[in-house]
């Protein structure tokens, strides 16, 4: 078995023309928690797509091992049947197909067999209770109706019901209130006790992390992991923000954008005045 159940060798990614992330490199064992924060537009989904398999997203450079295999070239279908499971920031409305139906078929997709449907029944049943999740709303069509905390939920109980190797969370105490914060961790929670999973938590704010035991904490700065360090390094971030710890030479490259873009502003503005005979 692999001493690392990620491996994320010197990853390059670009959507489009424009290159995100610029050789990112990092190690999660089973069971671990890592975070993983930044400012605005750092790469930080970008990051969660990519390793999921995103085909929006090109990978431009490095490789990413999964259990000791090389899945570089894998689909996103191919990543979860090895175990990776990515949650949403705003996850999809999908009318006409159930939420129960879902989750079973998704099981029966990443196990190969069939899934015996009072078993089923009886651990979705479960699973849901750890939410606080009416039975109800295994019958509805996914998502749709559902308020934001709810979609959350969802998307949890699916991480319970597939248990996968590693999940990849995306914002998902975004919009939350302190209460359905409390339920999602719990869900969470169940998931690593119950699988050894690890955890990939991608996240602007702290909250999600008050009940969780996070290892590793590692700050994104335009598509560069710049500084890791352990759970502590949350704090400091809530404390003092990000800038303490973004290199200097990103910041000057960022000063140079800003003038460029000033500077341009100008010109254009000059052209516009030109072409209307000078007029203010």
């Amino acid at each position: 078995m692999a001493e690392n159940l990620l491996e994320i060798q010197n990853v390059s990614a670009s959507i489009g023309a424009k290159e995100i992330l610029h050789n990112v490199s990092l190690n999660i064992k089973s069971g671990e928690t890592h975070v993983l924060m930044g400012p605005n537009g750092a790469g930080k989904s970008t990051l969660g797509y990519t390793l999921m398999g995103n085909p929006e997203y090109t990978l431009t450079g490095g490789k990413i091992l999964f259990n000791g295999k090389d899945i570089t070239p894998f689909s996103t279908d191919a990543r979860a049947k090895e175990g990776m499971f990515l949650s949403f920031q705003d996850p999809l409305e999908v009318p006409g197909v159930s939420l129960e139906s879902f989750i079973r078929s998704s099981m029966q997709q990443i196990s190969g067999q069939k899934i015996k449907l009072m078993a089923f029944k009886k651990e979705l049943e479960e699973s849901m209770s750890v939410l606080n999740m009416a039975s109800s709303y295994a019958e509805r069509d996914l998502n749709v109706g559902f308020s934001g905390g709810e979609k959350k939920k969802s998307e949890i109980l699916q991480l319970l019901m597939l248990k996968p190797k590693l999940a990849i969370l995306d914002e998902t105490d975004s919009g939350l209130d302190v209460d359905a914060v409390r339920t999602v961790s719990k869900g969470i929670l169940e998931y690593q006790k119950k699988n050894n999973g690890a955890l990939l938590i991608i996240t602007h704010s702290t909250k999600i992390l008050e009940s969780l035991n996070v290892d590793y904490t590692h700050i994104i700065v335009k598509g560069r992991i710049v500084h890791s360090g352990d759970a502590s390094l949350v704090q400091k971030i809530n404390a003092e923000g990000f800038d303490q710890f973004i290199p200097q030479e990103i910041k000057d490259a960022e000063r140079r954008e800003r003038l460029a873009a000033a500077a341009k502003a100008a010109m254009d503005a000059v052209k516009m005045n030109a072409a209307n005979g000078g007029l203010s």
